[in-house]
Order: C-alpha cells, then sequence, then structure tokens
C-alpha cells in the first residue's frame, strides 16, 4: 500500500492530506516566515524604546541571537553597550516563545 502523496506504479500521486498540503503551501509561499516577522517586529517595538524602534530594526533570531539592524554608528554602541541585556529580559519575560538568550547589533547595510 502506498503512503499519502506518495507516488504510485503508474506516476501519478496519490492523495495527500489537507493538513500536510496546507504546511507545504505554507511553507512553499512563506507565509509563516512573514507571519514571523510581523511577530517579530511587534516583540522589538513593544521592548524598546520609541526612538530605538524607528531605527533599528530586528533582523532574524538565530541559535537564540536576535540580530538587529541600527542605523547609526552611535545608537548601536549605546544599544549593545547599555542596553542589550535590559533588552533581552524583557523579550525572554514577554516573549518566552521567541527564545532569544541575547542580542548582537549590527550597522545597516553591513
Amino acid at each position: 500500500m502506498a503512503q499519502a502523496g506518495s507516488v504510485s506504479a503508474g506516476g501519478s500521486r496519490d492523495p495527500q492530506p489537507l493538513s500536510m498540503a496546507l504546511a507545504e503551501l505554507i511553507a512553499l509561499r512563506g507565509f509563516a516566515r512573514k507571519q514571523g516577522h510581523d511577530d517579530l517586529q511587534r516583540a522589538w517595538e513593544a521592548v524598546a524604546e520609541p526612538e530605538w524602534a524607528s531605527l533599528a530594526k530586528p533582523l532574524k533570531i538565530q541559535k537564540g541571537v536576535l540580530h538587529v539592524s541600527v542605523g547609526s554608528a552611535a545608537l548601536l554602541s549605546q544599544l549593545a553597550s547599555f542596553h542589550a541585556a535590559d533588552l533581552a529580559g524583557k523579550l525572554q519575560a514577554q516573549y518566552p516563545r521567541l527564545q532569544i538568550r541575547s542580542l548582537k547589533f549590527q550597522l545597516a547595510g553591513r
């Protein structure tokens, strides 16, 4: 007996469960990535000072590190030196599902 979604001897595909088809469509179209980035942007705006939120944008979470693009070297230095631990703590407390352990800031365009 062929598994759902497998190719049979005649070359045609067997029907696939709707849940698998939807998961595949979401992955192919990037809907989950868009939703994930929107959630990350909202989380950043909730914990960052308003003037920072407009000049610093979250890029991605990689291995528990939130990468943030910053528009100026002065702000990058200020955030990295004085605010990174506090921001990480707020993100951990308010958005534990994001699993952010630390932040890494980088100058925009690099």
